[in-house]
């Protein structure tokens, strides 16, 4: 039971992460195409963590670990520095990557190295599935 707690929680925060980092760097793109691209993943972030929020009750009391105010203030301001100067779609596209990938890192680990209920599973695996196909769109752009 409790590793499908730590699985989702961890999941959780990665959506919450993704959420923040795409609504960080959003008015820093011209790009109508790539804008709509993280549109797009935007609302897929927030599908997978109301699927979470939804069966979370079921393995614990409390709600799913969202990302904390200090994480938030460290990845805007590391966006905000590494934007100051090249705001281009290469470089937007460049530093929303490096976040996918390590989505798709935490949870093909948490895919391949814990024993899940099926629904858990599931969830995890449309993480992954999403955080994927974003490297193939967000590629394009480099």
């Amino acid at each position: 039971m409790e590793e499908n707690t730590n699985a989702l929680d961890e999941i959780h925060k990665g959506a919450c992460m993704g959420q923040d980092a795409i609504h960080f760097v959003l008015e820093k793109v011209e790009d109508e195409d790539l804008k709509e691209e993280l549109k797009k993943q935007d609302r897929d972030y927030q599908t997978i963590a109301k699927r979470i929020e939804k069966i979370y009750p079921k393995y614990n009391e409390g709600k799913p670990h969202e990302t904390g105010s200090m994480t938030k203030a460290m990845t805007w301001s590391s966006v905000l520095m590494k934007t100051m100067t090249d705001q281009s779609n290469s470089k937007i596209a460049e530093l929303l990557l490096q976040g996918v990938n390590m989505g798709i890192i935490e949870g093909r680990k948490i895919l391949n190295h814990k024993k899940l209920d099926k629904e858990v599973t599931e969830i995890i695996d449309t993480y992954v599935t999403m955080q994927e196909e974003s490297v193939e769109v967000l590629k394009k752009y480099l």
